[in-house]
């Protein structure tokens, strides 16, 4: 094959994974630029490292495959970086320190906050690590180019690791830097709002307030699930405002694709723009999100408490700030200094819960996934393949036996269950362990492995 031929192999391999995707908007091909080509390889050009590891994550496995099919050879797709080339300006560099905040966007240009936006929600505030690096970047590039960076984006993750923050830290940025009109709300708020719209007559109100604003922020819209009029009217909001190239910013507690009650039309536009995800924090972004929170009370903690705290806290950032709260409150009304002593009395009934023995239902399904050569998504999935049933059944068993998690939240995390279905795959997991004697030392083994893997977290 010569230059042309590579170059018309990539443009229908393009096409294919446009088609595949089934949305107008999908702008990957303004993108993504073909630059040259030897044998096994094709070299193509974007132009930031976020929008290069976003693609590769999820796109670049199959359009080799694509490539594959056309050509009968394996070639690989190699990416360059070109700023030149027309796209959004690059995000801070990904190399930074694992725990340090990102670095600064701008000064303020003007004074005041937005009436709906929590003033100490900011970038500077915002301490990042391994779980939440590429949602941070992104959050900043969107602040710097709204309505063109990444529109929409949307962030996804487990309570009280960041969400909010996040999302507001985009509107204060802008609200302090433009003169965008902002709009915060939850889906909660939105779905009430609507309601009393319809009831009151107000409709054109309410579709103008939202179809003209500037950007547009909604918290929690796993909120909106069966409620069909929300859905409707939010459909029509975001086909205007992603038109009119608005920025839009959603949270979500769990990738879009597991939001079985909401209609596929609605899921892909939440999917169109770039969807990241947030983890739980590790040990040492522990350590600094509660030195982040000190060094803004101004007062004084030893190290030694910050590491104890950091150890022992790992559910997720609020847990966090409310056992850092309950020492500040104690030392203030007794009028102590904090010590190690007083923080493990202070904190026991913290450190006993099983919420806080770092036996998450995220590690749960991870070390439970990683055995049975799964993903994470496999298990919160649909697909009742055998091979994948079991190790789901299963997890939802070891978390009943070591966490103190209801059946309702359990579902509710695996993929959207409800109670019953967790009750249903405990009891096939209790039957197998009555008809197998190996099977009370499989799960004896794998409730181990999840406390050497929490251990090391």
């Amino acid at each position: 094959m010569d230059e042309w031929d590579y170059e018309l192999v990539w443009n229908e391999t393009m096409e294919h994974i446009r088609g595949a995707l089934g949305e107008p908007g999908f702008s990957l091909g303004s993108t993504i630029k073909y630059v040259r080509s030897t044998e096994h390889e094709i070299i193509v050009s974007v132009p930031t490292s976020l929008q290069r590891d976003m693609i590769k994550k999820r796109y670049q496995s199959a359009m080799e495959n694509k490539l594959h099919l056309l050509t009968d050879k394996n070639i690989s797709i190699i990416f360059e970086i070109n700023p030149n080339q027309a796209g959004t300006e690059d995000p801070a560099p990904s190399a930074a320190p694992e725990t340090s905040a990102p670095a600064p966007i701008g000064p303020h240009k003007k004074e005041g906050n937005h009436l709906h936006l929590r003033e100490n929600y900011t970038f500077d505030k915002y301490v990042i690590g391994e779980n939440n690096n590429f949602a941070a970047n992104a959050a900043m590039a969107v602040s710097r180019n709204p309505g063109n960076a990444y529109n929409p984006l949307l962030i996804y993750g487990g309570v009280g690791l960041g969400k909010t923050h996040l999302m507001q830290a985009i509107g204060n940025y802008l609200f302090a830097h433009s003169d965008n009109k902002i709009i915060y709300i939850t889906a909660e708020s939105f779905t009430n709002e609507f309601i009393q719209s319809v009831q009151e007559n107000k409709m054109p109100a309410f579709k103008n307030k939202y179809r003209y604003t500037d950007i547009l922020l909604v918290d929690d819209i796993h909120f909106l699930e069966n409620k069909l009029g929300t859905q409707e009217e939010l459909f029509h909001t975001f086909n205007a405002l992603y038109n009119a190239k608005k920025q839009m910013v959603f949270t979500c507690d769990r990738p879009v694709s597991e939001l079985k009650n909401l209609p596929a039309r609605l899921r892909t536009r939440f999917e169109m723009g770039l969807n990241v995800d947030l983890q739980p924090p590790n040990y040492e972004t522990r350590c600094a999100i509660l030195k982040k929170k000190i060094e803004i009370k101004n007062i004084s903690i030893p190290d030694e408490v910050i590491a104890l705290v950091s150890k022992n806290v790992s559910s997720n950032i609020r847990d966090l700030e409310a056992a850092l709260i309950k020492l500040i409150a104690y030392s203030e009304l007794v009028g102590k200094p904090i010590t190690l002593e007083i923080a493990q009395q202070q904190l026991k009934d913290v450190f006993a819960s099983p919420r806080q023995s770092n036996m998450s239902l995220d590690t749960i399904l991870r070390v439970v996934a990683e055995n049975y050569s799964l993903t994470i998504n496999d298990l919160k999935g649909r697909k009742k393949t055998q091979n994948i049933v079991f190790p789901r059944q299963l997890s939802m068993y070891i978390a009943r036996q070591i966490t103190e998690y209801s059946t309702t939240e359990i579902g509710q995390f695996i993929g959207g269950r409800d109670h019953t279905t967790v009750m249903y795959s405990c009891n096939m997991i209790e039957e197998r362990i009555r008809s197998d004697p190996t099977m009370d030392s499989i799960i004896q083994n794998f409730i181990r492995l999840i406390k050497e893997y929490s251990a090391k977290s």
